[in-house]
């Protein structure tokens, strides 16, 4: 496609959206980033380009409609809203910034989604592939655009992408060699609406597959289980329960891999730093799709045995009087907390609360198991998780409430003993009080130094 001078509306002004509108840049169009907010700081992201992006705040003119030839959606915007309808009416093309890249790099894409655990299995797998192959990038939803990459790729580039469900949304001809469904559970339904619409979303990325294409799926998920028999390309599945015929499994202590008539052992988990059942299933993942993208056995052995987690997942802060503070400020919905409060070893004084998705928290409750000192709890659900704190069992008087993350940590300071564990895992968004889990998880490490030894 000839680009030049192509007026393409970029909608969202986020890091995505920022960058989707630089690639633009590069092929000569005209892109027009816009926000709703009328009050967003516009010169703070043009600043960021090279001057051929325009800003359009608050609502789209009909003089600047009628000239659009693109829309290219950022993932955090919805696309069932009535300016996107419109824009379709129009015959509007309406791309998102996933598609977007896709349709302009070059090489092999592999690509992982699922509710938990793809940010650790594609930083894992972006290491193990840049360990085997020369040209690695590893981009999506672990923080780096796709859109910033594309133009510097060769043929034999390796694309390691993190996947969202916002950015399946709007895939089309998206195709990676090698894709994950890492698990399924309730999640972001404050946007999808619907738990088979969130399914539908994430299946999506195997949509494009197909002959010596590969799927690797959780064999214990029985969604996936299911969908894996409908597949037009190869599924491969990992369990920690259950030793496989074909497949990667858990057994007696070491992960295994079997494809064909070949066992091929990968590594021992007392060789691992990462900690956890959960952490297994994720060195699961990365290790079959980097075997069957082309990384031999003992190179996905070697790095395995020296990656130690990804930031704001379970991460070690300090000790501070006897107690260890952990950082798992990435645990955004009620399953991801559950694997976190489950790797704890200690009694533990759990940060819980934040942006309200519509999740239930009864599960999540559950799995405390007496392990579970007190709930400290902030922002917009901390009335919500409460009420199903106390109807699961949880004693009331161990339910404490904080305005924001600063007192909550004081708190669980003043309550925690030597010998405890205080983690951050809040089992919600962080949107209520942060722009980022990242954000929130860099404060409660700031505030955590600032105890006093």
């Amino acid at each position: 496609m000839d680009w030049k001078n192509k007026r393409v509306l970029v909608f969202g002004s986020g890091k995505s959206g920022v960058g989707a509108a630089g690639l633009l840049e590069k092929l000569g169009a005209r892109p027009v980033i816009f926000d709703s907010n009328e009050k967003l700081d516009g010169q703070s992201v043009l600043d960021q380009l090279g001057g051929r992006t325009e800003l359009c705040l608050g609502s789209v003119p009909e003089e600047l409609m009628d000239t659009l030839e693109m829309v290219v959606m950022s993932p955090g915007v919805p696309c069932d809203q009535p300016l996107v309808e419109e824009f379709r009416a129009r015959g509007i093309p309406v791309l998102g910034e996933v598609e977007l890249a896709f349709r302009l790099g070059k090489g092999t894409v592999l690509a992982i989604t699922g509710t938990n655990g793809k940010t650790t299995s594609t930083a894992l797998l972006g290491e193990i592939m840049k360990a085997a192959f020369p040209e690695v990038y590893v981009v999506g939803n672990i923080g780096n655009p796709y859109t910033d990459v594309v133009l510097e790729q060769t043929e034999r580039a390796v694309t390691v992408a993190e996947i969202s469900s916002f950015q399946l949304e709007t895939v089309e001809t998206f195709h990676p060699r090698v894709s994950a469904i890492t698990n399924i559970t309730e999640d972001h339904l404050n946007r999808h609406h619907t738990m088979e619409e969130y399914i539908r979303v994430k299946e999506l990325i195997a949509k494009n597959q197909s002959g010596s294409d590969v799927c690797v799926l959780n064999y214990e998920d029985p969604v996936l289980r299911a969908f894996g028999e409908t597949l037009s390309c190869r599924a491969v599945y990992f369990s920690s329960r259950r030793v496989l015929e074909q497949g990667i499994f858990l057994r007696d202590g070491e992960i295994v891999l079997r494809d064909g008539g070949e066992e091929i052992p990968i590594v021992r988990t007392e060789e691992l730093p990462l900690l956890g059942l959960h952490n297994y299933e994720n060195v699961m993942t990365a290790a079959a799709m980097a075997w069957y993208a082309g990384a031999p056995a003992e190179t996905i052995r070697r790095v395995s045995c020296g990656f130690a987690g990804v930031e704001h997942r379970i991460e070690y802060v300090a000790e501070k009087r006897g107690v260890k503070y952990y950082n798992d400020s990435k645990g955004t919905n009620p399953d991801a907390a559950i694997k976190a409060v489950q790797a704890m070893v200690r009694p533990t004084v759990l940060i819980g609360g934040g942006y309200d998705k519509q999740s239930t928290y009864g599960e999540w409750i559950d799995s405390f198991d007496g392990k579970v000192k007190y709930l400290v709890l902030i922002g917009a659900t901390k009335e919500k998780i409460a009420q199903e704190a106390a109807e699961h069992g949880f004693p009331e008087q161990k339910i404490l409430f904080c305005e924001d993350l600063k007192e909550a940590v004081r708190v669980c300071a003043a309550h925690a003993e030597p010998g405890d564990a205080v983690l951050l895992s809040p089992a919600c968004a962080s949107w209520d009080q942060f722009r980022s889990y990242e954000e929130r998880g860099d404060r409660f490490k700031a505030y955590v130094r600032e105890l006093p030894d």
